[in-house]
């Protein structure tokens, strides 16, 4: 085999290893005693900082999917609610479900949150605490199920372009919810009920004039768009041409959401946690904990059991 074609093979193999990582719907193993008792330690932590933060609602993100190879720590972001009619500091979120093959909004405990990563041996927990205002009005408008319905679409796809009504993410789902919170769009609906803009039209509009900007995933080379086309989670029928021309995708992320926040409201807090299989590390501001889990001056580290 020449070395370009070896070359090749190794990148496509190592992309359906990569594709085949988003496939959460495998079943995967089921973790052990002992795994799961160090990941409710973990949840634990995670639960005892929302609730000395003095806040009722918080942006919570965590790892999952092995992205890290397109620069991204972070997969999956929801809503924390301290009033969740679950249980207090669930995660409303977005999820596919997949017996029936649809999104749905779930609100899950913060131990099933903590346990839906992909790495159970180093994992990673984002907390963005918003001011006041901001907070009631996230707040107000998650707990509305018919805000929160109104937003979901009917069709998933993990690379979701975030401009386009067609199919939806997770993470796109959490930005248009805060897009109808902050931007009065909740109101609007009830004011306007037979307006013609979709709830999911109006807060994409409102996303693009405030300058929110989606997360670029640099495929960098057209065979692995070809092979994203043709995985059941990816789609590309949605993406501008020119994106696929440049082997890139435009999709809503955690960390493009985070940075949104940060820009709009610069006083909002953020902590981040990490674990390993000895020991999680508590990190407060907006910097991030260093690849590894390893903590630096400041950080909170307490041994796991």
């Amino acid at each position: 085999m020449r070395g370009w074609q070896l070359g090749a093979w190794l990148t496509l193999s190592a992309s359906s290893a990569w594709a085949s990582s988003l496939d959460y719907c495998d079943g995967g193993t089921e973790p052990s005693a002992a795994v799961q008792d160090r990941l409710l330690q973990v949840a634990a932590i995670t639960k005892t900082e929302l609730e000395k933060s003095g806040h009722t609602v918080a942006l919570i993100s965590r790892s999952g999917l092995a992205l890290q190879r397109l620069g991204q720590r972070y997969s999956h972001a929801g809503v924390s609610l301290q009033a969740s009619p679950n249980t207090p500091w669930s995660v409303r979120q977005l999820y596919f479900a997949c017996d029936e093959q649809r999104p749905r909004i779930f609100d899950q405990g913060i131990s099933g949150f903590v346990m839906g990563a992909n790495d159970l041996t180093e994992g990673y927990v984002s907390i963005v605490l918003l001011p006041a205002d901001a907070g009631a009005a996230l707040e107000r408008t998650a707990l509305d199920g018919r805000s929160a319905l109104a937003l979901l679409a009917s069709t998933y796809s993990a690379n979701a372009y975030a401009f386009s009504q067609r199919y939806q993410n997770c993470n796109q789902w959490l930005a248009e919810l805060l897009a109808t919170a902050w931007g009065g769009l909740r109101q609007e609906a009830e004011d306007k009920p037979n307006a013609a803009d979709s709830p999911r039209a109006a807060a994409q509009d409102w996303l693009q004039a405030q300058g929110y900007a989606p997360t670029v995933l640099r495929i960098d080379w057209q065979p692995l768009m070809w092979l994203a086309a043709r995985l059941r989670w990816l789609h590309s029928d949605d993406h501008p041409a020119q994106d696929l021309d440049a082997a890139q995708f435009r999709v809503s992320m955690p960390q493009g959401i985070e940075n949104f926040v940060q820009q709009r409201y610069p006083e909002a807090t953020r902590i981040e946690l990490c674990y390993t299989t000895h020991h999680v590390v508590v990190h407060r501001g907006w910097g991030a904990i260093a690849a590894g889990c390893v903590p630096s001056a400041g950080d909170e580290v307490t041994a796991l059991r």
